[in-house]
């Protein structure tokens, strides 16, 4: 498909295969240093491909060691093959048959991808382009095929055989010590959801009953010793089955639901169908080391892999351009489940500063791209927050226009019309055209421009006339590859809210179509006209998040704070909040910068300690509108020049000064929040943990030694890992009395729990401190540390250069030297992890001349050197552009 890895793949440039593969019959015979995959392709040339045309399948690092052709073995001449690229000279012009041998070392591959073996286990990682790495193949997602799998291994080192689909047989192979199985999958699918686990591991089993009646086995496979820990992911599949039969219609379609946990794995999970994939990460969970956090990541992972059953696997993508259509419709989907099964409003916040923490800054960035790109060097790099985050907004914004009913009307057009298909973002489209009768053509936009949209709003009341004027600019900034960007079609979630805390209805609003409480608005400058309005009113926009833009309104800090405590939109109520406290926190950090104090106006304070005590409020909500927003936030509002050692002084200041101001408040709500009850993971319990250990970090932060004192108390009465990582945290980052014995006591309780000693590393790598960089560097040597785990790898080096600011970001550019010959070694045994850690440089040009001079080094440095993987290289050159 690609023969030349160095020469850009692009959308254009799309052609269906000349050859279909409609069958596949492997079998695996597992061996650690010496696997043999015999498979065997029934093909068939396509109605429009000439014949002779040669058949080229895909590779990547393999060994050939037969090969046949309708059962005869083909000469030299018959073929050519190298280790990426098999090419079968003049294959019939009928359909044939090609077996296909290879040989593999499932030990070696530190890769991650294709055929290896993790602490025993053998386990696959297909996708993007993993498959080509097991067996010659048409390794696309246009190439749908049904598979049957037959696996065979030494009984006592793999027991268990898994593999997509329903199982059809297993037994002992007569005269060995090995056993085999063969798993059926009917529906046909792309390599790139082919999987098999093989390994010796417990089973936690359940059942389901759809609601077409038939029942489905539930099992859930891990390390023996963690079976106790898969309740909450159980729970989870079962809730996520329920929802999706009653919210989008869909029933699970196999006899057999297996989801199996392993330690080594380059993604969250993998939605292989029938037999999930997981990181451990995102299926082990007990009060004594998994967070709440955890607990919604797991509910959150296996929801979306499970949806991915119709949205991915079902229906799949016809290329990877079309990556938004199975991971930002899935994305979509598990937001939903999530707000269901939680708080939508705190739900919808959380997502929110997913967005804007992580997809904002790529969108402002070098790697900025569209959520379709229409270029790609190395598909595993645009496995990214604007693909999935910002793909999920564009399916939100879709049903914002057309309303509910619509939505599930489209929604089932496109499961009817499209199931069992590889297809395009277009033809989504057109289903939801179709069923709403809206011209969705400007829509499509937001699928191919990079960027996020500025809308700037400005406000006119005329008191006499009775009548609100709005008038809308949207921007968006032209690019090398995008100079003539257009006008985008943006829904704006409108409310008026009145004096008296009532919303306000206007007589008639002109300017702007409307659905509901949305404008449409799609033209530069558009002005809306609210009349026959009985009071002035404050202007709540874009509720919801309507729209992933950049909102820049002419409210005043009176007109925000109102908002912040009246509006009847919770989302928004939390956005005013944050945009009066964004503003002051980049005037404090430009005072930081000339070293003067910094200030909290009264008017934010009283705020703040309104929030803190009023009980009418969710305390999962009022946790979020305490907890300011991040250095990386903060840096990326104020957007070029940015010193983040004046940004960290600025919000260590300003939320001591909070701190300080309304100490008692905070304490006697940190108390009432004590939870007597035994620990729960239900949001209630979560929520009020929550706000208490979001009270716990200001206690921490404060000028009170009483409060810095309870800190550590907090630690060592905590009964579970949210409220004990939670005081780790901050006796961590505060540099705190005790800080050094918490550790110690940490590590020592957690020392053989991997998942448990990861957030050890991570709190110890997100220390604002001077002697960070030095303790990470001691870490590496740690023996709870490995560079081949991926996990330890973003706990520690990852934790360091994406969430700590002033530390990566060293003004003697140490912190970039750090981690680009940390990143520059793991590329030799894992590129894909290699290249995820070096987006971290993605905002490298915003920072102040020195350190900027500093980065730019790091990154000429990897340039030159000649051997980078596709994947490094690829991040390397795009950071540079």
């Amino acid at each position: 498909m690609r023969p030349d890895t160095s020469a850009p793949v692009r959308l254009e440039d799309y052609r269906a295969p000349a050859y279909r593969i409609s069958t596949v019959h492997l079998d695996i015979r597992l061996a650690p240093r010496s696997a043999k995959v015999r498979a065997r392709l029934a093909l068939e040339r396509a109605s429009d491909t000439a014949p002779g045309t040669p058949l080229v399948l895909d590779g990547d690092d393999l060994r050939l060691t037969a090969l046949s052709l309708d059962g005869r073995v083909l000469a030299d001449g018959d073929y050519t093959v190298a280790p990426d690229r098999l090419e079968i000279v003049s294959p019939p012009t009928g359909p044939f048959t090609l077996e296909i041998e290879t040989t593999l070392d499932p030990d070696a591959n530190t890769k991650l991808m294709g055929l290896y073996r993790s602490n025993g286990t053998y386990c696959t990682q297909c996708e993007a382009e993993g498959f080509r790495r097991i067996t010659y193949f048409l390794d696309r997602p246009d190439c749908l095929a049904v598979y049957t799998t037959r696996i065979e291994a030494r009984v006592g080192e793999a027991p268990v055989l898994l593999g997509n689909g329903n199982p059809v047989e297993s037994g002992p192979v007569p005269g060995t010590d090995r056993h085999y199985a063969i798993w059926h999958d009917p529906h046909p699918k792309p390599a790139y959801l082919f999987a098999m686990v093989a390994g010796d591991l417990a089973c936690v089993s359940d059942s389901f009953r759809t609601c077409e009646g038939r029942d489905v086995a539930l099992n859930i496979y891990v390390e023996h010793g963690n079976e106790g820990a898969c309740d909450w992911a159980m729970d989870s599949l079962k809730r996520s089955m329920r929802w999706d039969e009653e919210v989008f219609g869909r029933a699970y379609d196999l006899d057999v639901f297996n989801i199996v946990a392993v330690s080594d794995f380059n993604m969250g999970a993998m939605e292989n169908k029938g037999l999930n994939i997981f990181n451990d990460k995102y299926v082990l969970a007990r009060p004594e080391t998994a967070t709440d956090q955890d607990y919604a990541g797991i509910e959150t992972v296996i929801a979306h892999e499970y949806f991915h059953n119709w949205t991915g696997n079902r229906i799949t993508c016809r290329d990877w351009f079309q990556l938004c259509l199975k991971e930002g419709l899935t994305v979509f989907r598990d937001q939903e489940f999530s707000a269901d099964m939680r708080s939508r409003a705190v739900k919808r916040i959380a997502d929110v500063r997913l967005l804007k923490s992580h997809q904002f800054p790529e969108d402002a960035g070098p790697l900025a791209h569209p959520v379709r790109p229409r270029l790609y060097h190395e598909i595993n790099n645009f496995y990214t927050a604007t693909v999935y985050e910002k793909g999920a907004e564009v399916v939100r914004m879709l049903k914002c226009l057309i309303g509910d009913e619509a939505f599930r009307a489209g929604m089932d057009l496109y499961f009817r019309r499209h199931d069992g298909e590889a297809t395009t973002i277009e033809a989504f489209l057109a289903c939801f055209q179709e069923a709403s009768g809206l011209d969705l053509g400007q829509f499509s936009l937001w699928y191919e421009q990079a960027g996020t949209p500025v809308l700037k709003v400005d406000s006119v009341y005329e008191k006499e006339a009775g009548r609100l004027t709005l008038t809308f600019r949207q921007q968006l900034a032209p690019s090398p590859k995008q100079p003539d960007k257009k006008p985008m079609h943006i829904p704006v979630r409108v409310g008026l809210m009145g004096e008296n805390d009532e919303e306000l209805a206007p007589a008639a609003i002109t300017g702007a179509d409307t659905t509901g409480d949305v404008l449409h608005i799609r033209t530069p400058v558009q002005t809306v006209v609210f009349s026959g309005l009985t009071g002035r009113p404050v202007p709540s926009l874009l509720r919801g998040f309507s729209a992933p833009v950049s909102l820049k309104s002419d409210l005043n800090e009176s007109d925000l704070l109102f908002l912040a405590a009246h509006d009847k939109d919770p989302f928004n109520r939390w956005e005013a909040l944050q945009s009066v406290v964004m503003t002051a926190l980049i005037a404090a950090t430009a005072g930081a910068a000339r070293q003067e104090a910094v200030t909290v106006s009264p008017a934010l304070i009283a705020a703040f300690a309104a929030n803190v005590a009023d009980d009418s409020l969710e305390p999962a909500f009022r946790a979020l509108c305490l907890q300011l927003p991040g250095e990386a936030d903060i840096a990326r509002e104020i957007g070029h020049d940015v010193d983040p050692d004046a940004v960290h002084a600025a919000r260590t200041a300003f939320r001591r000064a909070i701190a300080d101001d309304i100490a008692p408040t905070i304490r006697a709500t940190y108390e009432a929040m004590r939870d007597e009850a035994e620990f729960s993971p239900d949001a209630r319990s979560a929520g009020r943990r929550a706000l208490r250990n979001t009270l716990l970090d200001y206690l921490g932060h404060g000028s009170d030694p009483a409060g810095n004192l309870l800190v550590q108390t907090h630690f060592e009465a905590s009964d579970n890992m949210t409220d004990r990582f939670a005081a780790l945290s901050v006796l961590t980052h505060a540099a705190l009395p005790g800080r050094d014995a918490a550790l110690a006591a940490y590590e020592e309780r957690y020392r053989a729990v991997p998942l448990a000693m990861d957030k050890w590393f991570m709190v110890q790598a997100t220390a604002p401190t001077a002697s960070t960089l030095e303790r990470v560097r001691q870490l590496t040597g740690h023996p709870a540390f490995s560079a081949g785990n991926p996990n330890r790898v973003r706990a520690l080096i990852g934790a360091f250069a994406s969430g700590n600011q002033s530390q990566f970001n060293r003004a003697d550019g140490a912190g970039f030297d750090f981690v680009a010959d940390f990143a520059r070694d793991l590329d030799r045994r894992n590129p894909q992890a290699a290249a995820r850690m070096m987006s971290a440089f993605r905002s490298w040009r915003a920072l102040e001349p020195g350190r900027r001079a500093h980065a730019e080094a790091a990154l000429r440095r990897l340039a030159a050197e000649t051997d980078l993987s596709v994947d490094m290289r690829d991040i390397v050159e795009r950071c540079l552009q």
